[in-house]
């Protein structure tokens, strides 16, 4: 962790109020996947081409994850069944900054990712009534038929340029209110957020350079799995060999 740091320190900094200006809410995201331990020599060649997020005077974020589903995991079984147009409902409670939002990511037909979200000021067991209009509006659930059913935690850096964002997630957690925990310390994830996908991408340049190839991975469907082991997720088989192979 201290080599990971050294590096994050000698980027330039920036503010979630510069970051504004690439929210990218409606965009094409490209997931990577790789073990903890290539994320120093990485680093060391994207730090002329970025950015990183600074609050309070940390670069290494901490986030807490509450994912919602139906009783049946209708969510995570339309993913792991490949269907187009799908959801995904969460509460994000981004630590460092003191927010927490009632997130809502839809998954288009046209490999578009399209997130809306709103302030969450509590984290309530009960939705309020504009949570409950918000996910009326925004998704095909009602707030009756959505219960909590994995709590993920993880650790975060966030690069920006003026097109593109690019998180990276390591230490992953994953719990559910029957006691369950299910470990990844030593996968990171790293997500490139941009309008159109661009191979021109200095972190697209990058991870080719060091054999990181793009690999689909949700942190839901791969913790639901692990920590539902009877749910049916022979379609995440591959996903977990590959998990296994990085990090052994």
């Amino acid at each position: 962790m201290k080599a990971l740091e050294k590096i994050i320190n000698q980027f330039y900094p920036t503010s979630l109020k510069e970051m504004d200006n690439v929210k990218l809410l409606n965009r094409v995201d490209t997931k990577f996947v790789c073990s903890v331990f290539k994320l120093t020599e990485i680093l060391k060649d994207l730090i002329e081409s970025y950015k990183v997020l600074e609050i309070n005077d940390q670069r290494i974020m901490s986030y807490r994850t509450k994912y919602y589903d139906t009783s049946e995991f209708k969510m995570f079984h339309e993913h792991q069944n490949g269907k187009l147009n799908r959801y995904k409902v969460r509460e994000r409670e981004y630590v460092n900054s003191d927010l927490s939002f009632l997130e809502i990511k839809f998954k288009s037909n046209k490999s578009r990712t399209l997130k809306s979200r709103i302030v969450k000021p509590e984290s309530n067991a009960c939705f309020s009534n504009k949570e409950i209009d918000f996910l009326d509006y925004k998704s095909p659930f009602s707030s009756q038929e959505l219960e909590v059913k994995l709590y993920n935690s993880f650790q975060r850096i966030t690069l920006s340029n003026t097109t593109e964002r690019v998180t990276i997630d390591f230490k992953l957690k994953f719990e559910n209110d029957s006691g369950s925990v299910g470990l990844l310390p030593l996968l990171a994830i790293i997500e490139v957020k941009q309008d159109k996908y661009s191979i021109n991408s200095e972190v697209v340049k990058v991870l080719k350079k060091y054999r990181v190839r793009p690999c689909s991975f949700s942190k839901y469907c791969i913790g639901t799995a692990m920590i539902y082991p009877k749910l049916k997720s022979n379609n995440f088989k591959s996903k977990f060999l590959l998990i296994n192979k990085l990090t052994a």
